[in-house]
């Protein structure tokens, strides 16, 4: 835990290799993933850049597999696995570039030339086997489609329009003659003067897209003004696109017109339209109809073979390509970011490459051994080295060292922001805080099992999920499982402290209280009080774990349950708002930064101390007194009665003394005589002040905001000695505010002087006044500048701890909702229903356990879920987390690869 409290200590290094073992030493330095370059080209652009055509080559290769990819998505052919990443990282690049046709053994720009070559052909013979698979289906789809027109075209000039039209073919040289006339509708008359008037018609036929066909009809009678007789026909199976692939639903048309001006018009929209045309024999010559309808037919026949034999081929190669895609696409990654880092190389010397970056102090042997080791394998002169740089260093990147539990509030918290190089790390915190606010809010034993049991199952499947290819959503949530597991954790904690289990509350030790009239047949009568089975303070009185399950069915029990997790929701507030300020002192002590120690930390904690902390204490005073012993210290009680000399008057010893009864003869336990118009203060024996003395249990808010509105008193005072106590706590945090404002900017200014006479005597020594001017201007802007920001910082830090713990309430508001709504949810959806038939109870299961897992189990851990983000990113974090650090982006195969295999 230690290590991930504060980031992992860094090295600025320089790397100094031989230009024809550089590309090994990064191959090999990939594979540990400790060291991060540092651009020593930053004024040159990409192209300039001494590697940049492997590059170029890289991400041909890289389109040609995209390519690859697409391909295979067309026949649904799934890519193969390539295996682990670090089982691809741990096989030697020998095998792993050893695919159909590689000899293995290859160096980087030998590897490059072979991908390069392979994919070249098989990237060839795809693309001449798809151009290939296009001509067939165009020609394919125009015999279907003048198969369907001949069909079609036949069966209405049969049955619909006998000798009505000439087609297309033969209306340029068969014109009839004008004054010929006939009766398309064929009504009435005598049928050899209908022949005798026959007029013959022009026509157009093809076939159009489907949702073109309403366009298009209208088109026409625009354009032709209604002078043609339009008819379709639907094609009944779907016909495939030869550029997408996908199939379309078509229609056949045929256009009767009598105009040659019409006819240009038509060929235009057909062509505006992409609809094919097609030319026909004369629908009056049946033999000649027959004979082309057979010879398409079998022509049909014939293109149809050769189009899935032209399918099968690309369908086999493609299945090639599938076992081989991942694994090539991975050897490209890492080739790419090879290139990619040596770019950032400076040639400072010829023949030799030199390179900065940061590396893991830890790791530093580690590459020292990797670097060497590759470089002698090379059997080159001139050695390799990797040495520290001399300081001062660059701001070092921050880097955590994580595992599967601690991965995701690692990332819980750099999602906010990357903390600082060796700032003291919230996610530490965030690991226990995080699950355990949320099962405050969320807190019951049933809803919490469930998620219990979702983060358990989640984590039982996580090598299974590993190396699967999740969605975004499963993928957080496998990323997260252990977080889930924790959360359904602590909601089940909670809900034991509540509880609470589907909004019943559960007798598991057996209750300490009881209703008279409890065991009778019908319960206890409305009204009814509880008494304890057991003495007021004795273990017995204290349930064993939890709260007692009669606050369940009490009349009272919203008023204690909110009195109760209000209470709660400030002190956690408070402790984890005043963990954050103690973080900050440490960050000080450990960044050596005196001046935030003595004059930002400590007054931040005199202040929340003197306050808030205060607050606490309070609480758990009021919780500690007995205060049935207290009260009943001032209550008057007749001598004679049963209620002298109970056992539950604790005060001065238990001891009841009987006073002179010079009042209404009442005696207070201790021996005052009561007058009856005593007041609580004259009754009290504890003289503790205020009107209640001590012997009255105090409002808690009021005496809180009485601490800074009333200082001079305390009306109902806890114990002895609260005023000046208050008073002094008062004082404290009145002169911590001004400290906090001040201090720090003052004390900086007399180092800024110290620093400017400094300067000063150093430019008369130089006798440069235009320097002393600038040093002069530089240090009004600073302090300006110092000023402004802790302004900010005591005003945001004043007043958010008061906000801020306001804000903790919602702790309270959130698990108030939660039971009320799952009270709710049980009292109409089932209790309502189980007096009733076995169809109405199990309908009102079914309701209950939808609206519970969808409302409950769904909405409320989301709600939930934010709000504990909420209150970590802005109530804790913002007293010590600066969230300005660089996250630590190493030279790394597995992040490479990783990201790649996660992005597919």
């Amino acid at each position: 835990m230690a290590k991930w409290f504060r980031s992992e200590e860094m090295e600025y290094v320089s790397l100094i290799v031989n230009e024809d073992a550089a590309h090994q030493c990064l191959s090999d330095l990939g594979k540990l993933g400790v060291l991060q370059f540092t651009d020593l080209n930053p004024d040159l652009t990409p192209f300039q850049r001494r590697y940049v055509s492997y590059v170029k080559r890289c991400d041909e290769l890289e389109r040609k597999l995209r390519y690859f990819g697409n391909e295979c998505d067309r026949f649904d052919l799934t890519i193969d696995n390539a295996g682990t990443v670090d089982n691809f990282l741990n096989t030697p690049s020998s095998v792993v570039s050893s695919g159909p046709g590689a000899s293995g053994g290859e160096s980087g720009a030998q590897l490059l030339e072979t991908l390069e070559a392979e994919l070249e052909q098989y990237e060839s013979q795809l693309k001449d086997l798809n151009a290939f698979s296009e001509k067939l289906t165009m020609e394919y789809n125009e015999k279907v489609e003048l198969q369907e027109v001949l069909e079609k075209a036949r069966r209405f000039f049969m049955t619909d329009a006998p000798r009505l039209a000439v087609s297309e073919l033969t209306s340029g040289s068969e014109r009839v003659k004008h004054d010929r006339e006939v009766n398309l509708l064929e009504g009435g008359g005598d049928p050899g003067a209908a022949r005798d008037m026959d007029m013959r018609f022009s026509s157009i036929t093809g076939v159009v897209a489907s949702e073109e066909k309403a366009r298009f009809e209208r088109m026409i009678f625009r354009a032709t003004r209604g002078n043609c007789y339009v008819r379709f026909a639907p094609i009944k199976e779907p016909i495939t696109d030869p550029e997408t692939q996908e199939l379309m639903e078509k229609h056949v048309f045929i256009v009767f017109y009598k105009s040659a001006s019409i006819e240009l018009k038509l060929k235009k929209i057909c062509d505006a339209f992409s609809a094919h045309r097609y030319s026909l024999p004369d629908m009056d010559d049946a033999p000649a109809v027959d004979r082309m309808l057979t010879e398409n037919a079998q022509e049909l026949v014939d293109s149809r073979h050769v189009l899935l034999k032209n399918q099968d081929t690309r369908f086999r190669l493609c299945q090639k390509l599938a076992a081989h895609t991942e694994r090539w696409t991975w050897i490209v990654l890492r080739e790419k970011a090879i290139y990619h880092n040596l770019n950032m190389f400076k040639a400072d010397v010829s023949g030799m490459l030199r390179g900065e970056g940061w590396i893991l102090s830890t790791s530093l042997d580690e590459a020292r051994e990797a670097v060497t080791k590759a470089h002698s394998n090379m059997d080159l002169s001139m050695p390799s080295l990797l040495e520290l740089m001399p300081q001062p260093w660059p701001t070092p990147p921050t880097h955590f060292t994580t595992n599967k539990f601690t991965y995701a509030y690692q990332e819980f918290v750099n999602t906010y922001g990357i903390p600082r190089y060796r700032e003291a790390n919230p996610a530490l915190f965030t690991a226990a805080t995080f699950p355990f606010l949320f099962g405050v809010m969320y807190g019951d034993i049933g809803h919490g099992l469930f998620l219990f049991t979702v983060g358990c199952l989640l984590i039982s499947q996580e090598e299974k999920n590993e190396n699967a290819r999740l969605g975004e959503m499963m993928g957080g949530m496998h990323a997260a499982r252990y977080m889930l597991a924790m959360m359904g954790f602590f909601a089940v904690y909670a809900g034991f402290i509540y509880n609470d289990c589907f909004s019943l509350g559960l007798n598991l030790f057996g209750q300490t209280w009881k209703f008279e009239g409890e065991d009778n047949e019908d319960g206890p009568e409305n009204g009814e009080e509880a008494y304890q089975l057991s003495e007021y303070g004795s273990d017995d009185s204290v349930y064993p774990f939890g709260l007692d399950p009669t606050w369940h069915v009490a009349e009272n029990e919203l008023l204690f349950f909110n009195s109760f997790k209000m209470k709660l929701s400030v002190i956690l507030g408070i402790f984890q708002m005043f963990m954050g300020t103690c973080l900050k002192g440490l960050n000080a002590v450990y960044f050596n930064q005196k001046l935030d120690l003595l004059y930002e930390f400590i007054p931040m904690v005199m202040f929340a101390g003197s306050l808030f902390v205060y607050m606490v204490v309070l609480i758990f005073l009021k919780w500690s007194i007995n205060w049935n012993s207290r009260m009943l210290d001032a209550t008057c009680i007749d001598p004679d009665s049963d209620g002298w000399g109970s056992s539950d008057y604790k005060e001065n010893g238990g001891v009841w003394t009987v006073c002179d009864q010079s009042g209404d003869g009442t005696c207070t336990p201790w021996g005052y005589s009561c007058t009856g118009y005593d007041t609580t203060a004259d009754k009290c024996s504890l003289n503790f002040g205020g009107s209640g003395d001590g012997c009255q249990p105090p409002n808690l808010i009021t005496t809180l905001i009485n601490i800074a509105l009333d200082p001079a008193s305390v009306d109902e005072p806890l114990y002895e000695g609260q005023l000046g106590w208050q008073q002094f706590l008062l004082f404290v945090a009145m002169i911590s505010v001004p400290v906090l404002l001040l201090a720090k900017p003052f004390f900086l200014k007399r180092e800024m002087d110290a620093e400017h006479d400094r300067r000063a005597r150093e430019v008369v020594h130089h006798s440069d006044e235009g320097v002393a001017h600038a040093a002069d201007h530089e240090e009004d802007h600073g302090i300006g500048e110092v000023i402004i920001h802790q302004a900010i910082e005591t005003i945001e830090f004043v007043l958010g701890m008061v906000s801020n713990t306001a804000s903790y309430l919602r702790l309270w508001a959130l698990s108030l909702a939660h039971s009320e709504l799952a009270t709710v949810f049980w009292e109409k959806a089932m209790l309502s229903t189980l007096n009733m038939n076995f169809f109405m109870t199990f309908l009102g299961y079914g309701i209950f356990a939808g609206v519970t897992f969808g409302v409950l189990l769904m909405m409320d851990v989301l709600e939930c879920f934010l709000h504990a983000l909420r209150l970590h990113w802005v109530e804790f974090q913002n007293k010590f987390f600066k969230a300005d650090g660089v996250r630590f982006a190493p030279f790394s195969f597995k992040n490479v690869l990783s990201e790649a295999a996660a992005s597919s």
